[in-house]
């Protein structure tokens, strides 16, 4: 087993990759920042592919830069976007479209409509939070509604 740890930081404007020794001092580090696309204002993506690839990059910069093989690792944390939102073909592995970054604004119309109609009383009452852009299932209705394709391929599994 390793005697290193990692530390996985996958940002909105970057992916970051740290390795500590056992005392808890950082012996070495990548970061690479993926760019931010802009189609629309308020709208915010990021490029999947991009993202695993930096990913990837970070991982393996940072372990030679250390001189270590990824067996040196004991464990590996990793933190994320959390709301950004993608959806990916499992047969593929590829995206379908963009990632929704989880400051995009494209779904309020999605928000406000939960609202309108009494939803967000009970997403209060379950949740603890109203409806609001940032949350992954307007982003994945909006996908489902928008990208050619998606609803038809989640509809056949």
């Amino acid at each position: 087993m390793g005697d290193v740890v990692g530390a996985l930081d996958q940002g909105t404007t970057s992916t970051r990759f740290m390795i500590f020794d056992h005392g808890g001092d950082e012996i070495a580090r990548h970061q690479l920042e993926h760019e931010q696309i802009l189609p629309r204002a308020g709208w915010v993506e990021h490029n999947p592919t991009e993202i695993w690839e930096r990913t990837r990059a970070v991982i393996e910069t940072a372990l030679t830069k250390a001189n270590l093989q990824y067996s040196d690792l004991a464990a590996l944390g990793i933190t994320n976007q959390r709301e950004t939102t993608v959806v990916w073909n499992r047969r593929t592995g590829r995206p379908y479209y963009n990632a929704i970054v989880w400051q995009d604004t494209r779904t309020d119309a999605i928000a406000a409509a939960l609202e309108r109609d009494g939803r967000g009383d009970v997403i209060r009452r379950k949740a603890g939070l109203p409806p609001a852009t940032y949350f992954s299932g307007g982003k994945i209705q909006w996908i489902l509604e928008n990208v050619e394709g998606v609803r038809e391929a989640a509809e056949a599994g």
